[in-house]
């Protein structure tokens, strides 16, 4: 096996690829040691008391004195700390009861499959200096979940002893639609400045555009106020007059996209053509247009926001750009005086 190191937020294989992966927090490990501390409990008491009524129906129960009983009771407990883990992590692929229902799974530092010895060196360590910590057990406590909060990967003691890394197993949940690019601010976005919009802040911009249906007036007009004054101060140009807040967000969002995944594209590829028998990430299209978001130009104005109340969502295929205004505020409705 070629070692490899783990580097940033990707795995670093021996001829020097970069595989991208999602760690998993300390949130979704400890999530799924608890499930597997039931599941071990749960063992436990199965093994014990399949023993015991072993023992009475044979009538050898009475036989047993304390020293057996006492190891009896040693291994045991090795089973179930140290053999289940090991056993499960083996047999598929990384994966306990716990870890299967989070959605993570243990890899080598390479991204390949974990092996016995690998299983059985973290379960040896985690039960001896983490869980449940024979060895000074709050002492070990504290080491292990500073080594787990201050590693780049998320490593655990038994990780750095093994050459192992905790991964997300599942494909990220997909967002609800979100307005792609407007053709009438696709060349103005070519020219934007985005090394000042940081991914949280791109986040919320997402969050917002998305899920702005669930938010109710004014609450959501000031919000995309605020956020559009934040995404304006980090990047340059400044958006052109009359363009509503919710179209100028979709507009940044879309190009900040678009530039990600023409570098994404050009990494992969060469990645593999330096190795070609990686695999390739899965892809997930982006969720589809509703059949019913096909809204015309009003007058004068832009396509109506994607929260509209009759769900008209705005479709920008094939439109003709709308005229623009003076303000980056919407225009304000025009007196008509009569001659």
């Amino acid at each position: 096996m070629a070692d490899g190191n783990a580097a940033g937020n990707g795995l670093v294989s021996g001829e020097a690829v970069e595989v991208e992966i999602r760690v998993a927090r300390p949130g979704s490990r400890v999530l799924a040691l608890a499930i597997d501390i039931v599941v071990q409990i749960g063992l436990a008491l199965t093994i014990t008391t399949t023993l015991l009524l072993t023992l009475g129906i044979s009538g050898l129960l009475s036989r047993v004195d304390e020293a057996v009983m006492s190891a009896l009771t040693i291994i045991v407990t090795a089973l179930v700390l140290v053999g289940y883990p090991t056993v499960a992590e083996t047999v598929s692929g990384g994966r306990t009861a716990g870890k299967s229902l989070v959605g993570i799974r243990v890899v080598r530092d390479d991204g390949g499959p974990i092996q016995l010895r690998h299983a059985f060196t973290r379960a040896l360590v985690g039960v001896a200096l983490e869980w449940p910590g024979l060895v000074l057990p709050l002492v070990t406590w504290i080491a292990s979940l500073f080594t787990m909060l201050t590693n780049p990967l998320g490593k655990r003691l038994g990780d750095l002893a093994a050459g192992t890394i905790v991964i997300h197993d599942r494909a990220a949940t997909g967002w609800g639609w979100v307005p792609g690019m407007p053709p009438a601010l696709a060349g103005w976005a070519l020219t934007l400045d985005l090394t000042g919009l940081g991914d949280d802040l791109a986040l919320a911009v997402r969050h917002f555009l998305s899920r702005g249906s669930t938010l109710v007036e004014p609450d959501r007009s000031r919000l995309g106020r605020t956020l559009a004054a934040e995404v304006a101060s980090v990047t340059a140009p400044p958006p052109p007059p009359g363009v509503p807040d919710w179209a100028y967000l979709a507009a940044v969002l879309a190009e900040r996209h678009r530039r990600a995944t023409h570098r994404l594209a050009r990494n992969r590829s060469v990645s593999a053509a330096l190795w070609p028998s990686l695999p390739q990430p899965g892809f997930r299209p982006p969720p589809p247009v509703p059949p019913d978001a096909r809204a015309e130009w009003p007058s004068q104005t832009w396509p109506r926001p994607p929260w509209q109340a009759d769900r008209q969502l705005p479709d920008w295929t094939g439109m003709t750009p709308p005229p623009m205004a003076s303000t980056l505020r919407p225009p304000p409705p025009t007196e008509h005086r009569n001659e």
